[in-house]
């Protein structure tokens, strides 16, 4: 009799359990060495996790993620491409720090170049590029300011294209983590961030990634590392598990070893508490609705639903719905026309609604329409 009722009190529990949303494990700050960092859903731009992430600080070779994001819109717009060749300049063989010694005039394609970049964190690649787009370094960080004002990242200032230390060269965790979130869109960008080791110049130059979560951390996919001495050591790192990606990003740590855990601690925390519920159009909604004094009785009706949240892991199956119709909807109506709405809670929480869209028109009842009509039809006779 006690071993059942135990076991009636151990099925309760895990029904609460399975019924309950669970709320996240807190992080504390002293699981962090670094001074500035931040954790967001890329996709949402939900911060999932920050402490600091406003702070003004250099963020070193994290710079080339904006870089990045430059060259991969300027293929994507046709600007340039992955096999065209890229001279490098006198200026750009001189930068010094993280490079791969070009020499000035050589050439490399832009595929190389990004690569180097990205994998190498070549500095010297970073400005071949930059003058390769742009004619000049100067007007291309000019691109890259002028960028990071459309994305929101209101604690940064560029002065390079590369992150060496230069007075005023200034972002933020949360501004690094937008550029991060707008670059992986480009998900070509993930063909380089990935790579462990290659190789450059026919195989006279090998290259080993600088982001070393590449071998010890499960779902990485990249995505920039950085250090100088002004910056300390730095990171915006991306993964993606279960379908929940997430950017960690981590600024001013005083080893590479601690960039490095710092940036783990937060992906773990992340996947251990969230989850990404893509959202879907409900059966329920009907295909047509009634129209009032129209020449056709019903119209055709939609609902694009494509976005997802990210969520606390229990909470996702608690989401709900409700589809709100236009209640008398007369003629005439246009195609585009709004016609009622959907709109997804969680836990009482409005996540995010949706309209409903008319995809066929009606005219008003009239004589002229319905002349017209009988014209065209004894016509097609």
């Amino acid at each position: 009799m006690c071993i059942k009722k135990v076991f009636s009190f151990i099925l309760v529990l895990v029904v609460l359990c399975a019924s309950t949303s669970i709320s996240p494990v807190a992080l504390s700050e002293a699981e962090l060495s670094a001074p500035s960092a931040i954790l967001i859903e890329p996709n949402s731009k939900k911060i999932l996790y920050e402490h600091n992430s406003h702070e003004q600080r250099p963020c070193a070779s994290v710079t080339k993620v904006m870089t990045m994001l430059l060259v991969m819109e300027a293929i994507d717009n046709g600007k340039i491409t992955y096999d065209e060749m890229v001279t490098s300049s006198a200026r750009a063989a001189s930068m010094g720090g993280s490079d791969i010694w070009l020499e000035e005039g050589e050439q490399m394609t832009v595929d190389d170049m990004i690569k180097a970049t990205v994998v190498a964190s070549a500095n010297d690649a970073a400005v071949a590029l930059a003058e390769h787009i742009c004619g000049t370094e100067e007007e291309f960080v000019s691109k890259m300011n002028e960028r990071a004002k459309q994305l929101g990242m209101n604690d940064t200032v560029f002065k390079n294209c590369n992150g060496l230390d230069e007075e005023g060269h200034v972002t933020s965790a949360n501004d690094v983590a937008l550029m991060s979130a707008e670059l992986i869109k480009h998900e070509k960008i993930f063909d380089y961030t990935s790579i462990w080791m290659d190789e450059l110049r026919g195989g006279k130059t090998q290259i080993v990634n600088t982001n070393k979560l590449l071998k010890t951390y499960n779902g990485i996919t990249g995505l920039k590392t950085g250090t100088t001495d002004d910056a300390g050591c730095c990171m915006s790192a991306t993964a993606e598990r279960d379908g929940l990606s997430l950017v960690a990003v981590v600024l001013g740590c005083n080893t590479g070893t601690e960039r490095f855990k710092d940036a783990a601690t937060l992906l773990d925390y992340g996947f251990a508490n969230y989850q990404f519920k893509q959202l879907a159009t409900p059966d329920e909604l009907p295909k047509q609705v009634e129209v009032k004094g129209g020449m056709d009785k019903n119209i055709d009706i939609e609902c694009k639903v494509q976005s997802g949240f990210v969520l606390p892991k229990g909470s996702a199956n608690n989401i709900e719905y409700k589809v709100s119709l236009n209640e008398n909807i007369e003629a005439p109506v246009k195609i585009g026309d709004t016609v009622g709405e959907v709109t997804y809670t969680a836990d009482g929480e409005k996540l995010a609604s949706y309209q409903v869209k008319a995809i066929s028109a009606t005219e008003p009842i009239s004589f002229g329409a319905i002349f017209n009509l009988l014209f065209n039809a004894l016509i097609s006779l």
